[in-house]
């Protein structure tokens, strides 16, 4: 049978039961009232569900699961722990969509792919994109086994490689090697570009994946970077900071969590680099919306 934690209460009833105030957490001002947020029948305030592109930073705790729509297309980045099943699955449904036309499985650690058998049972999956790399964990056997089901090619991640979305398109820049001694070098990195905004999702990637990413001359550049590995210390160096130059950081992360993320040492340097830093487990779910020119951001909050 899979193991699967409980999920958290107010999670459940964040995404099924109530009616969610969206607030404007990039300057601080609310700009819609409680009975126009997100809603059970999908329904958004006119400022996301006109965004040409909108990414949901879902707060799944200690864990990863970002939703990118973009213009009739969506595409899943990691879905949670396995307990986030339920939450992921109904916040998807909740924005109306029962297609995603990308899943990125970042790489197999639980937190990142809990989830994952779950959405795929319960969606049309158009393309699903993993690094070749297995894991010996019942979770990693139930995505398997949930792949196969659905009878889905598995694409692995070729750098440099670009798939069209909306009127965006994203870039693979990771993994560049076959063989890590750290799981978490294998995740996928993509960079979202939106005319001239930009978003860089870096799954887990520690510092080896980062040197490399850096080696090989990528444009990393971008204005929204999502922190690796939940802020850990073994992520988002200074010489990586400085190729991507970002202005916001969104960070995912369960409040006071057993391995200390994010570390002082990685606020450290985001702060220094003059980086406005956004995270789950003080604001909840982040969401950035971007009209081509400019990122917006705002939290869903419980009314």
């Amino acid at each position: 049978m899979k193991r699967r934690r409980q999920t958290p209460q107010w999670l459940v009833i964040l995404i099924v039961f109530i009616i969610f105030a969206v607030l404007k957490i990039s300057d601080g001002d609310v700009f819609a009232p409680s009975d126009k947020g997100i809603t059970p029948n999908g329904t958004q305030p006119a400022e996301i569900a006109d965004a040409d592109l909108a990414v949901f930073f879902i707060d799944v705790g200690q864990a990863d699961s970002v939703l990118v729509k973009a213009k009739d297309q969506a595409m899943l980045i990691d879905a949670g722990n396995n307990g986030d099943s339920e939450l992921v699955v109904e916040f998807i449904k909740a924005l109306g969509i029962d297609t995603l036309d990308y899943v990125i499985a970042t790489h197999p650690h639980e937190d990142h792919i809990g989830g994952m058998d779950a959405v795929i049972d319960e969606f049309d999956i158009k393309k699903i994109i993993m690094p070749k790399v297995e894991h010996s964990t019942r979770t990693f056997e139930d995505m398997i086994d949930a792949i196969m089901k659905k009878g889905l090619k598995v694409t692995s991640p070729v750098p440099g490689t670009k798939y069209p979305m909306g009127d965006g398109e994203f870039i693979i820049l990771a993994p560049n090697s076959s063989n890590y001694d750290d799981v978490n070098d294998y995740s996928v990195v993509i960079k979202f570009q939106y005319k001239d905004t930009a978003f860089l999702f870096t799954g887990d990637a520690g510092f080896e994946s980062e040197h490399e990413m850096i080696e090989k001359g990528y444009e990393l550049k971008a204005d929204l970077l999502k922190v690796g590995h939940h802020g850990s210390k073994y992520s988002t160096s200074e010489k990586f900071l400085n190729a991507v130059q970002p202005r916001l950081a969104v960070i995912s992360v369960s409040k006071d969590n057993e391995y200390g993320h994010p570390a002082p040492e990685t606020i450290a340097r985001l702060r220094q680099a003059g980086i406005e830093i956004y995270r789950t487990d003080e604001v909840g779910t982040i969401i950035a919306t971007s009209d081509g020119e400019r990122i917006e951001l705002y939290s869903l909050v419980e009314d």
